[in-house]
């Protein structure tokens, strides 16, 4: 038995016409869960609340970029980079990757190679991979056994003017100047 549209029956009127007319290819099946009303979902508002949190920029570890980053997230540093960079959010420079330049951001860790100043950080971390040539202002300083630094580090004191020209906060972290004293 065919079956057709049949204007006087209203049951089947009421249906749409290309559903009763053809049948569906199996390819038009994968298309089905866009007919269906999507359900909510936690994970389609997490993305939205994550991104206002901490949106985050990667440079990977097969390019090399000569520049300025300037922006309110985060970065993440797997390749090169020479230039300066100031975020407000936190910087990671990963296991095998170098940065050239100066660096002003809330958290920076170093994991691989900087050779640059770090300025006005709430924290600075170098790992034990890390490698860092250059002078650091932070609130907290962290450099784990094993890493290598050199420059001078001042931390703890914040971020006024009157205490770092007192002279009081400057600590040397070169390796000639801590067998001096």
């Amino acid at each position: 038995m065919a079956i057709f549209p049949n204007t006087g029956n209203k049951r089947e009127a009421s249906q749409p016409e290309t559903a009763l007319a053809k049948d569906p290819s199996p390819n038009e099946f994968s298309f089905a869960p866009a007919q269906v009303a999507p359900a909510p979902s936690p994970i389609s508002s997490a993305p939205r609340a994550s991104s206002r949190e901490a949106k985050e920029s990667v440079i990977a570890s097969d390019l090399s970029i000569e520049g300025r980053i300037q922006g309110a997230g985060n970065v993440r540093i797997a390749g090169r980079f020479t230039g300066d960079i100031a975020v407000e959010g936190d910087l990671t420079i990963e296991v095998g990757a170098r940065v050239n330049g100066g660096v002003k951001a809330r958290r920076v860790v170093v994991a691989g190679e900087l050779e640059g100043n770090i300025e006005s950080a709430q924290r600075v971390e170098v790992v034990e991979s890390g490698a860092m040539t250059g002078d650091v202002k932070a609130g907290t300083v962290t450099v784990a056994p094993g890493a290598r630094m050199r420059g001078r580090v001042e931390f703890g004191w914040g971020d006024s003017a009157a205490d770092t020209d007192k002279g009081k906060s400057k600590a040397d972290a070169t390796p000639e100047a801590g067998s001096a004293a």
